[in-house]
């Protein structure tokens, strides 16, 4: 069972819900500001925690059709129908690859530093993350001190507080071996089937991204855009990977502008 975070409208509208979906290795936490300003914005707005992140306790294995099937469960359990969905990072391709499944359940996108092609590429650690015995020495190295110190010089808004919360994804050996096990199922070619299925939503999307993404470069963004032909691009100049981070506010606001807008597009 997945744990989650929510906030609720004091004025409620017949609105579609916001979901949104963390990546590595943050939590719902992360969502904390975009959460508050949608519902100020008089939408109900939902962020669980991905299992073994956060409050949700680990599900093994811990793949990436796992991840899928926990977010259904969970979708499920809150009678959620149809809502807006915004991911980031993992969050993206546990999201987005969902979305595809559910197309009825889909009000609409926003994509935030991710990827979702069949011939993409993992980033440098992540690599390390995917090699039997290399990701483990990896794991067992990192302390609290070294995780600091990663996040640190990934984001210039991740929080102290931020930091101590996502540590927690590596509170137990048990923990650690999901991560990797959630690595090590992300293979790319299983989004072939897929190619398409994105825009064939036609559902309101909105790529709002980091401009200084090294994970999940800007380029990324604007082949989606192209795949996409119906989507928006906002850049978020100054951000990085973790953009909701880097610019929570900054961010939140550009979820709440592009809901305001989908809904006047019917």
């Amino acid at each position: 069972m997945l744990i989650h975070r929510e906030a609720r409208p004091e004025t409620p509208t017949e609105a579609p819900p916001v979901v949104c979906l963390h990546g590595w290795p943050e939590s719902a936490r992360m969502w904390d500001t975009t959460l508050s300003l949608v519902a100020g914005a008089g939408r109900r707005a939902l962020a669980p925690d991905l299992p073994g992140y956060g409050a949700s306790p680990v599900v093994r294995p811990a793949t990436w059709a796992a991840h899928m099937e926990a977010f259904e469960q969970w979708r499920t359990e809150q009678g959620l129908e149809r809502f807006v969905l915004v991911v980031h990072d993992w969050g993206g391709l546990i999201g987005l690859r969902w979305a595809c499944d559910h197309p009825d359940a889909v009000a609409g996108l926003v994509i935030s530093d991710t990827g979702f092609f069949p011939d993409g590429k993992w980033h440098g650690m992540a690599e390390l993350m995917r090699t039997p015995g290399e990701g483990e020495k990896l794991l067992e190295a990192l302390d609290a001190d070294g995780f600091t110190g990663l996040l640190r010089s990934a984001s210039q808004g991740m929080t102290q507080a931020a930091i101590a919360s996502y540590w927690e994804a590596f509170a137990t050996e048990d923990r650690r071996a999901a991560q990797l096990e959630l690595y090590r199922s992300g293979e790319f070619s299983e989004l072939e089937p897929y190619k398409g299925k994105l825009a064939a939503l036609e559902v309101p999307t909105l790529l709002l991204w980091g401009e200084d993404d090294p994970f999940a470069p800007i380029a990324g963004a604007h082949r989606l855009l192209e795949e996409i032909p119906h989507a928006e691009l906002e850049v978020l100049t100054g951000a990085g990977h973790f953009v909701v981070e880097d610019e929570p506010e900054r961010y939140a606001a550009a979820v709440v502008a592009f809901l305001a807008r989908a809904a006047k597009m019917g």
